[in-house]
């Protein structure tokens, strides 16, 4: 195991105990030495871990540490670069920013084996130049999305006739050449699929929707198969 797959395994260890728990003991779980340990455990309080504790008293995490990038694998980042090189690519103006962000910090604070690897991994997302125009913000449609909030929205079907909608948004699906916002659609009493650049105008409600998002998704996640329409 790499020095980097056996930090994020401490940390895992550690996330297990609710009390401070002997050094020993968790060198044991890992299978090393004891040295090797304090020296592990000093490498994560350096990089930001709120690890407290001493020899001989015992060691705790405390709650709401979240994972550094440096404990990453080579595959792992991988992943993550490539998936953040697409929504930097592909996304809207705000999840293109987001990913750009996200990307430059991961390699400020990456060791200098891993960081070189990020930067020439060969990993390439080609544009997608066939994207429609649209005509409203799909980050402010996400930002309605995440606020749970009711959304009348002016929609044009596959001939260009509008119709006034009034739905629960809940989804955002980034195809290749479409964009596709999900939605409970009050109208049709049922779930709907709304291409995003047939979106003409709409505009959030000061409410929201009766039912929680996690519970939308679980709802309409069941009519998947064989039964996903498009308005």
């Amino acid at each position: 195991m790499s020095r980097a797959g056996r930090l994020l395994q401490l940390l895992e260890l550690l996330r297990g105990y609710r009390y401070p728990v002997q050094g020993q003991v968790l060198a044991d779980e890992l299978g090393i030495s004891l040295r090797t340990f304090y020296r592990d455990i000093a490498t994560l309080q350096q990089q930001g871990a709120c690890i407290e504790g001493e020899a001989g008293v015992g060691y705790v995490l405390k709650p709401g540490f979240t994972l550094p990038p440096l404990v990453f694998s080579a595959e792992e980042l991988e992943a993550l670069v490539l998936g953040m090189r697409w929504v930097a690519s592909q996304g809207d103006s705000g999840l293109q920013n987001a990913a750009r962000q996200a990307e430059s910090r991961i390699r400020a604070v990456l060791p200098a084996g891993l960081l070189d690897h990020m930067e020439s991994n060969g990993l390439l997302v080609v544009p997608n130049v066939s994207l429609p125009e649209h005509q409203v913000d799909i980050q402010k449609l996400r930002e309605a999305m995440r606020a749970e909030q009711r959304v009348d929205l002016t929609y044009a079907d596959a001939n260009g006739v509008p119709s006034q909608r009034r739905i629960w948004p809940f989804a955002l699906g980034y195809f290749e050449r479409v964009r596709v916002l999900v939605a409970w659609c009050e109208l049709r009493g049922d779930f709907r699929h709304f291409r995003t650049d047939r979106i003409q105008s709409w505009r959030g409600l000061d409410e929201q929707y009766p039912l929680r998002r996690r519970e939308l998704l679980r709802r309409w996640r069941l009519t998947l198969p064989g039964s996903a329409r498009q308005s």
